[in-house]
């Protein structure tokens, strides 16, 4: 039986850290604030968004949502961007993925001033990442990184097989694990044999948003099961990609869904606008 990796535990351990952090930032008159740009109707957007608000109202940060119709046009996004740069008040911009399909979703990430960069989706931050010599990180690779510590699973010289090339979470993660001294395989929608990949795994990480595409005879015995992927079953139940109930009998350590990566996102989110106030107030 495996060990359950509890995200909802550790997010609320480092939100503990973190308000002593916000409360020293305070007391020198630094009020740090998020910016969350939301484009159009996108209900999986809305509750991030929602979760992500929740959070920061919880820890005292300032936070303020944009919310953009569905029809804004790309000279408003951008000036918006423009403006929150400016913002002395604002120390951290998110713009919640996806936008809509005439935004050029590029450009609105490029226009974002790194230092603000709470996503760490600039190309700026992504190289910084890639070269080791990271200030922030992608939200949800960071939370995977922070529970294979937490739990003490070890990476330096382990196998670990990344499912999803995102530029969200699967080519960040695998960078991640790389700097971390794992020997890395990412697997996607092309690739052949996913199980052949998926049996030589120390630890998988599943970002591919397909439900039960994860099953236990793909599993390595006692191999740490990280489940990214949030999907909607038939009877309406969030569930990942991983089988959960037949792969904790084969796996060392496992997240489940909800309560395991979910928590751990919001939680480097708040983390992220943290460090962005400390180098915007430096």
């Amino acid at each position: 039986m495996a060990c359950i990796i509890d995200g909802k535990a550790l997010s609320g351990k480092i939100k503990k850290n973190l308000r002593v952090d916000i409360k020293e930032l305070k007391e020198r008159n630094v009020f740090p604030g998020l910016a969350v740009v939301l484009a159009g109707d996108d209900p999986a957007s809305k509750i991030y968004v929602s979760n992500k608000e929740k959070a920061c109202q919880e820890l005292g940060i300032h936070s303020k949502v944009y919310r953009l119709n569905s029809d804004t046009n790309q000279a408003e996004v951008m000036n918006l961007i423009e403006k929150l740069n400016n913002d002395s008040k604002i120390h951290g911009i998110l713009v919640q993925l996806p936008l809509p399909g005439h935004i050029v979703e590029k450009e609105v990430i490029e226009a974002i001033d790194p230092k603000k960069d709470v996503d760490c989706f600039h190309p700026e931050n992504v190289g910084r990442m890639l070269s080791g010599n990271g200030r922030m990180f992608p939200c949800t690779p960071a939370g995977v990184m922070e529970m294979l510590k937490e739990y003490e699973i070890e990476i330096v010289g382990k196998d670990a097989v990344v499912i999803g090339k995102s530029n969200i979470v699967g080519k960040p993660m695998a960078a991640m694990l790389l700097n971390a001294g794992a020997t890395v395989t990412v697997c996607h929608s092309r690739t052949k044999d996913l199980k052949a990949h998926c049996e030589k795994a120390d630890i998988l990480v599943s970002a591919a948003g397909k439900a039960g595409l994860i099953t236990a005879d793909m599993i390595k015995s006692g191999a740490a099961v990280i489940d990214v992927g949030i999907n909607r079953s038939e009877d309406g139940k969030i569930i990942g990609d991983v089988d959960f109930e037949k792969v904790k009998d084969v796996a060392g350590a496992i997240t489940p869904v909800p309560g395991g990566v979910g928590p751990m996102t919001i939680a480097m989110l708040v983390k992220n606008t943290i460090l962005a106030t400390k180098i915007l107030s430096l």
